[in-house]
């Protein structure tokens, strides 16, 4: 948000390309190979709890100071850095292995051909380039900057609580 729309896009298209990749891989079975080896779960789950947990202690400690939204130079990081910190997150999502695991499994018949398959893959990554890319703009818009600007110390409160719940319920969590 504060890093302008080009930024904001690129992260929306790095989480896109995360949500395609996850999709194709559990379409062709990679879903269910990581659901039968629970140790390639379990890295994706603790890396993931990790960041989550990382992402509570720095939103808790922002809402504590009551930090102004600060815009960060452009050179900070590349338009490509944005783009991978998108993917790395999806990627790293293990409620996104779940996601698209259970899709596949529960959602889409055995024996389905090719055809079905690529269906669901496009409108999976139809569904999540449109609503990536509209938060992207929506978010990085001067309106949604200001309003957030005088509401970032209640957001970043409830997203301190929401990250770190998050956190403790994947660390928690039991796979079934």
């Amino acid at each position: 948000m504060a890093s302008g729309r080009r930024a904001g896009l690129a992260v929306a298209a790095g989480v896109t390309t995360g949500s395609f990749t996850w999709s194709v891989l559990a379409a062709f079975g990679l879903g269910a190979i990581m659901l039968a080896n629970a140790w390639m779960f379990e890295i994706v789950r603790y890396f993931g709890a990790a960041y989550l947990g990382w992402l509570a202690i720095r939103s808790a400690r922002s809402a504590w100071m009551g930090a102004a939204l600060k815009v960060p130079p452009v050179t900070r990081r590349s338009i490509k850095g944005h783009y991978a910190k998108g993917l790395a997150l999806h990627l790293t999502n293990p409620k996104a292995v779940l996601f698209f695991g259970a899709l596949y499994s529960v959602g889409v018949p055995p024996g389905t051909p090719i055809t079905g398959l690529i269906t669901v893959i496009l409108a999976v990554g139809t569904l999540s380039f449109t609503v990536f890319h509209g938060y992207a703009v929506i978010f990085s818009s001067a309106l949604m900057t200001r309003a957030y600007s005088r509401a970032k110390r209640g957001f970043e409160a409830v997203f301190a609580v929401f990250f770190g719940v998050a956190a403790l319920r994947i660390l928690t969590g039991r796979l079934v």
